[in-house]
């Protein structure tokens, strides 16, 4: 039975892969003008730009783009991701509030979702005492997370110390914007 199986399995996959005849393709332009169609390209050719050449027109978007997932929408505050903190502190400072209790609001609504609190330091101190300081400011605002409601299963904290700088310069800017934990999300 294998004998003759297989060939014929071989055969049916092999003319399955063969050439498609051009076909029409319907593309959607979200910029407001009507959706255009732009024929297919054919095997080993070039491709076809799909709005007839002309690309995408203008680089406003539209304002529901963000709609099935807020964390992207610019205009949120779940788009602010970082905490930063001051020299040798682990404070969290009240004017990164309402970053967080949006952060709190979206994970409580989705409880299948997870953050990692990334911990980070300037790399002014031992690697050591940055390592705990990363992950003291990690935990810091994995209090107030829990503070606002968000399940201690959502979170984990963890501390990169001075190892993932966002800016490398030796500079008290820098320095400022080295000092900081990320909230980011296990599914991105």
């Amino acid at each position: 039975m294998n004998k003759i199986f297989l060939p014929v399995l071989l055969a049916l996959t092999l003319s399955a892969c063969g050439t498609t005849p051009d076909t029409q393709a319907t593309v959607e332009d979200r910029t407001g003008a009507t959706a255009t169609t732009a024929t297919a390209a054919p095997a080993g050719g070039a491709e076809s730009t799909g709005l007839d050449g002309a690309g995408v027109a203008g680089s406003a978007l539209p304002s529901d783009q963000y709609a099935g997932d807020p964390r992207k929408d610019p205009a949120s505050p779940l788009s602010r991701r970082s905490v930063h903190f001051d020299f040798d502190s682990y404070v969290v400072k009240s004017e990164y509030r309402p970053m967080l209790e949006a952060h709190a609001s979206y994970l409580q609504s989705k409880r299948d979702a997870r953050v990692i609190l990334q911990g980070n330091a300037d790399e002014r101190g031992s690697r050591e005492y940055n390592l705990a300081l990363g992950q003291k400011r990690a935990e810091a605002v994995r209090r107030a997370l829990a503070v606002l409601g968000v399940s201690d299963a959502q979170m984990e904290a963890i501390s990169f110390g001075e190892e993932k700088p966002r800016n490398e310069a030796s500079s008290e800017d820098a320095y400022a914007e080295n000092r900081r934990t990320d909230v980011v999300y296990a599914d991105e």
